[in-house]
């Protein structure tokens, strides 16, 4: 898709056997089976300046599984019984960050929650680098502070599998850790989001993912203050 290409390829460097660069375009096998939110500014000629994709179980079963289970294993989120909903491929053009442009994805989001139900939201969101000892305080901050209950600790599968807890919580300091935190990231945390068992290594897009999972039993998505002042958005995930 065209608006994801800036911030995937031309900002994280990402690249794989889908990724058209001749005609401008990040995509892969999920698209065509998950549904997909667009922000059109169609004061700007109708053009798409953010995504959400989402992935249900039966986008899932027709695509052989959800996106994130090439990195985490999901066992623990299938076997609840509960409706889940795959947040991926998050992200707005640069010009439309720190804005209300964010919020409005989040808004419909909260839509399409209502309207199907969804009762546990995860996906993968990334920092930048595919180096852990580079974001030590920050992976080591989420392990220590927003680790995900049993019933919903999904656990990074190997090889690309890195502990979080490089540091000890003692070490970890929370102001220089958050500084270090993406702003996508800080908005499922302020939602109540909790992150799985480890990180995984994304070497095509040039990423460390984290799974965010996040129960809407405990959350109002619509009451939610997620503005663009934290500017956003760009995640690895399905």
């Amino acid at each position: 898709m065209f608006a994801r290409r800036r911030p995937f390829v031309e900002e994280l460097g990402g690249d794989g056997p889908l990724v058209d660069h001749s005609a401008g375009l990040e995509r892969d096998s999920f698209d065509e089976v998950a549904a997909h939110l667009l922000l059109i500014d169609r004061a700007r000629g109708g053009r798409v300046v953010g995504t959400y994709r989402l992935m249900d179980a039966a986008a899932a079963a027709a695509a052989g599984r959800f996106y994130s289970e090439a990195e985490y294993n999901l066992g623990p989120l299938r076997s609840g019984g509960r409706r889940l909903l795959e947040l991926g491929r998050s992200c707005l053009l640069p010009e439309y960050r720190g804005g209300t442009a964010m919020h409005v994805l989040w808004l419909a989001l909260a839509e399409h929650v209502a309207r199907t139900g969804a009762e546990v939201l995860f996906g993968v969101a990334s920092f930048h680098g595919t180096d852990p000892s580079d974001l030590a305080q920050p992976l080591s901050y989420l392990h220590h502070n927003h680790l995900a209950p049993p019933d919903l600790r999904v656990t990074a599968r190997p090889p690309g599998a890195v502990a979080l807890d490089i540091l000890p919580a003692h070490q970890v300091d929370r102001r220089a850790a958050l500084l270090e935190v993406p702003a996508l990231i800080k908005a499922y945390l302020r939602l109540g989001g909790t992150v799985g068992a480890g990180a995984w290594i994304d070497r095509e897009f040039n990423t460390t993912d984290v799974c965010m999972l996040m129960d809407t039993a405990r959350l109002n998505l619509r009451s939610a203050r997620i503005y663009g002042r934290e500017g956003v958005a760009a995640d690895s995930a399905g």
